[in-house]
């Protein structure tokens, strides 16, 4: 019998008030049952709201360091903890153990990052215009903050907004993905064993289109954070204006890597195969355009596809296994969906293209990594986010050339350029329209202690990680001491004329 689990809501660990659940899979074997987990409703939400608003009294008046001190058990948890939450992520999500072990490394390094936040959350100290004056400012928390995570980094994301949000002083509700609610349980578990107080943490399980819209519609929470689809944001963000709620959105992506003839190729083709094939493709930030210089482009191309058929295809768990399925089996098919646009659009498959055979992929929802060449600038290929295991490259004559075809996405959060010119990189930190640029290095790879985030209809300008979340998870107050013993009025021409 498969066990059921709960919500987390008031300090306790409760049922769903719907009384239903949905099941949660390990997709690369759908005969393992990892659990029953709340299909919850709006009541549930209600419930978490009320509990997250006592807790925010609580916490709100605790010393910034204190909340550290809690983060930073926190992350030596995690640190004790590492391999068994790394491979219940790979059960759930489907990506190889060294790649959830980094996941788990991220949630690490944000603990502590925060827990030191807690002695800096700067204000200034600035001189009045005028005399026996004191003038100040300093953060304060805001309130309840709604999180809405997704499948594809199941601690590291849900670590990126929750950390930051509960060190700034404010009470947090989650809403994971329903297709990784584990390991979001198992993180709750952990802020509470590390001595978060119950009321601050709420974790409600279920749908988007129930609990996750019941959350961003409620009145209470006055800030919601969403990683997800820019379809899905976008309505978010109609309802969070509307409503006059802080909200950070970060989205989709269509990254590229450019590669110039120029560079080293070896280094190169490593880079474009952890950055496309990675988790599966299934990364906001994945190499998901290979930008060719005409000069190599058909020699890497060969060397790209030979090496791209030897990837492993298996069960992240298991040793060898360097490419792990995707996460259901509607990615499946959208992946699929996307590989008939390719050969109808006149693209030439160059590997990949199908699911693998044998009877030990047939219980998973496995993809074999898949390569075009002779993608058009402009094409739906080229254009649109697959999710997948897809990688589209296109030719290119000139610098100047790949920097148009770099920015003639919709999305802007990741880009790369593989070079040996300096004068070309500084100029590729400058001219691709991105949030992120990788010189010699993929599209992915985020340090917990740098901004994370992207420009055009990759997000709304606010960034994860970093000094800038703290800002986001908190209100700037303005103080001003007059102890003068007089009316003086500020705004008021005070000079001699």
């Amino acid at each position: 019998m498969a066990k059921s689990f709960r919500n987390f809501i008031a300090g306790k660990w409760v049922a769903p008030s719907t009384g239903e659940y949905f099941e949660n899979r390990n997709p690369a074997d759908t005969r393992d049952l990892i659990g029953r987990f709340p299909d919850s409703g709006a009541a549930d939400i209600e419930a978490a709201v009320q509990s997250a608003g006592r807790g925010f009294g609580l916490w709100s008046r605790t010393p910034a360091p204190a909340r550290g001190d809690v983060l930073r058990r926190v992350g030596d948890l995690l640190v004790s903890r590492k391999e068994e939450v790394a491979d219940a992520m790979t059960r759930e999500m489907g990506k190889v153990l060294a790649e959830t072990r980094g996941d788990v490394q991220e949630g690490i390094d944000t603990a502590f990052y925060a827990a030191t936040e807690g002695r800096r959350l700067f204000g200034h100290t600035v001189p009045s215009e005028l005399p026996s004056k004191w003038a100040m400012s300093y953060r304060r928390p805001i309130g309840t903050c709604g999180l809405i995570t997704p499948f594809n980094f199941p601690l590291a994301i849900p670590t990126w907004k929750a950390f930051p949000a509960l060190l700034c002083g404010n009470s947090v509700i989650i809403k994971p993905s329903e297709d990784v609610p584990h390991t979001v349980t198992l993180l709750v578990e952990i802020l509470l064993e590390a001595g978060l107080p119950p009321e601050v943490i709420q974790l409600v399980h279920g749908r988007g289109e129930t609990v996750g819209k019941a959350l961003v519609e409620h009145p209470a929470v006055g800030v919601i954070s969403f990683t997800g689809s820019t379809e899905t944001g976008a309505g978010i963000g109609q309802t969070c204006g509307r409503m006059h709620k802080r909200l950070s959105l970060e989205m989709g992506g269509k990254n590229a890597m450019i590669v110039m003839d120029d560079a080293n190729l070896d280094l190169a083709l490593e880079g474009v195969l952890w950055g496309a094939f990675g988790t599966t493709g299934q990364r906001c930030t994945a190499t998901s355009r290979l930008l060719l210089h005409r000069r190599i482009h058909d020699r890497f191309v060969s060397r790209l596809a030979d090496a791209a058929g030897k990837l492993r295809l298996g069960d992240g768990r298991k040793s060898g296994t360097d490419v792990g399925p995707l996460i259901h089996e509607e990615s499946r098919m959208k992946v699929e969906r996307y590989v008939e646009i390719g050969r109808d659009q006149g693209a030439e498959l160059v590997t990949g293209g199908r699911r693998p055979a044998g009877a030990k992929y047939a219980r998973g929802f496995f993809y074999q990594p898949t390569i075009f060449a002779g993608v058009k600038a402009g094409s739906r290929l080229e254009q649109e986010e697959i999710f997948g295991p897809v990688l589209s490259v296109v030719r290119f004559n000139s610098f100047d050339e790949a920097v148009r075809i770099n920015n003639g996405v919709r999305y802007g959060l990741s880009s790369s350029l593989y070079t040996q010119d300096v004068n070309l990189s500084y100029r590729a930190m400058a001219e691709l329209d991105n949030g992120i640029t990788y010189i010699n290095a993929p599209t992915i790879g985020a340090e917990a202690h740098l901004p994370f985030g992207g420009v055009k209809q990759t997000g709304n300008g606010h960034r994860e990680g970093g000094w800038e979340v703290y800002e986001f998870y908190s209100e700037t107050k303005v103080c001003y001491v007059d102890y003068s013993g007089r009316l003086q009025r500020a705004q008021i021409d005070n000079y001699d004329a």
